[in-house]
């Protein structure tokens, strides 16, 4: 049998914001294999995750595949993708009450915290996007939206590893990150506007580039382009129950993903058994890409 050994890795999973997401799931998948986990979590959301890590009733939610256990989480730290240093951050949220209990929550306080306890990061799982026009079409889209998309949805996976590559570079095996996209961005997909479609285009070219920067570093960046999923994000989608049922019948493979599918494909990149692979998208949606034509109903 070929093991996934992932034992003594530290694992830097960003975007973790609940027990349904594609990033907790992967964040399991990684566990089970023997990696350890620092979540970096927006500030809103830091005690929702630090509350599911320890109640009784999340208990089954923290359950590992294969038998593997419970989720354990050395840190929860917090982490907003949209500002590089805290001299970025606007007046507004300094003052939020949500956001400076946390102190420094910009990427290099994230880095910095990470750094005081731990010598390197072996796998980087980049889980974030957010549009706040995602219902509009293009042509309806504003600027501001639209530039929001690209900051937190795209420029953050630079941004990240650009701060944690002095971290990750040069580690035993290689080092790997990882993004999350969507089909959204290489066809036009309905409700899926507000430049968030533009954003994982962005995204899925800026991996490639950043395959290429990093790779003498030791450093493979890849992206799991995912299958339409309800996880609570996908549902500010406004049609998310439609698009899973659309690609269920159309797929060759017809039938929904799971997340696991998805953190189990996670799973095999982060590990030795992909070490020649990098700058790729793997598409883990049962096939629907692949088609031209879809059956009828």
């Amino acid at each position: 049998m070929i093991p996934l050994d992932l034992s003594g890795k530290l694992a830097e999973v960003a975007g973790v914001g609940d027990d349904r997401g594609f990033a907790w799931h992967i964040a399991k998948a990684l566990n089970a294999a023997g990696a350890r986990l620092v979540f970096a979590t927006h500030p809103r959301l830091v005690n929702v995750v630090g509350n599911i890590l320890e109640r009784d009733l999340d208990k089954e939610s923290r359950a590992l595949p294969y038998g593997a256990g419970e989720l354990k989480v050395d840190k929860v730290l917090p982490c907003d993708v949209s500002y590089d240093t805290m001299a970025d951050v606007d007046e507004k949220t300094l003052n939020d009450k949500r956001f400076s209990k946390h102190g420094d929550y910009s990427i290099q306080g994230l880095v910095s915290s990470i750094s005081k306890d731990y010598q390197g990061v072996d796998i980087f799982v980049h889980s974030i996007a957010f549009s706040p026009e995602i219902k509009n079409r293009a042509i309806d889209t504003t600027r501001r939206a639209y530039l929001t998309a690209l900051s937190v949805s795209s420029y953050s996976l630079t941004a990240m590893l650009k701060a944690l590559q002095p971290l990750m570079e040069n580690r035993p095996g290689g080092a790997s990150a990882i993004a999350l996209s969507y089909l959204g961005g290489d066809r036009v997909v309905p409700h899926y506007g507000g430049g968030m479609s533009t954003a994982k285009a962005a995204l899925q070219i800026d991996a490639k580039q950043l395959a290429s920067n990093l790779g003498p570093k030791n450093i493979r960046v890849n992206i799991i382009s995912a299958g339409p999923y309800a996880s609570r994000a996908a549902s500010a989608i406004g049609d998310i129950d439609e698009m899973v049922n659309h690609a269920a019948a159309c797929s060759p493979l017809p039938r929904a993903i799971s997340p696991d599918e998805v953190a189990n494909t996670a799973a095999f990149l982060c590990s030795p058994l992909a070490s020649a692979i990098t700058g790729h998208v793997l598409y883990v949606d049962c096939g629907y890409n692949v088609m031209g034509i879809f059956p009828k109903g």
